[in-house]
């Protein structure tokens, strides 16, 4: 995976779980007591740094949604959402203001390694 080399990491399983917003704002409910709509929870599964070995849950509902709200392509917003959970993965936040224009530069950065 391009991203991960970038980064200078490797991958074990990550398993990617596209799912509704109904049920991924179940688990955002049960898991991290959240109760909103979101479009990606990430869930490292390993405690070593490398290999990652994640569960990635993506609502195809928010990322329409989202998307359309962006005026974006469902594939572009799609592809995002997908670097944006390896992104989480390595270590990357955006809890604040500066960490979410920080993700967003990575996102685009890792996202320009492909023409999507």
């Amino acid at each position: 995976m391009e991203v991960l080399d970038k980064e200078n990491a490797s991958a074990g399983n990550i398993n990617y779980i596209i799912c509704s917003d109904n049920y991924l704002l179940e688990i955002n409910r049960r898991y991290l007591n959240h109760d909103y709509y979101t479009d990606i929870i990430t869930f490292p599964c390993s405690e070593l740094p490398e290999p990652m070995e994640a569960d990635i849950f993506i609502s195809v509902d928010r990322v329409r949604e989202n998307a359309a709200s962006l005026e974006k392509e469902f594939s572009n917003e799609f592809h995002r959402v997908l670097v944006h959970g390896i992104l989480h993965l390595l270590g990357y936040n955006d809890s604040s203001k500066d960490e979410k224009q920080e993700m967003r530069k990575k996102e685009d950065s890792c996202l320009s390694l492909r023409d999507f």
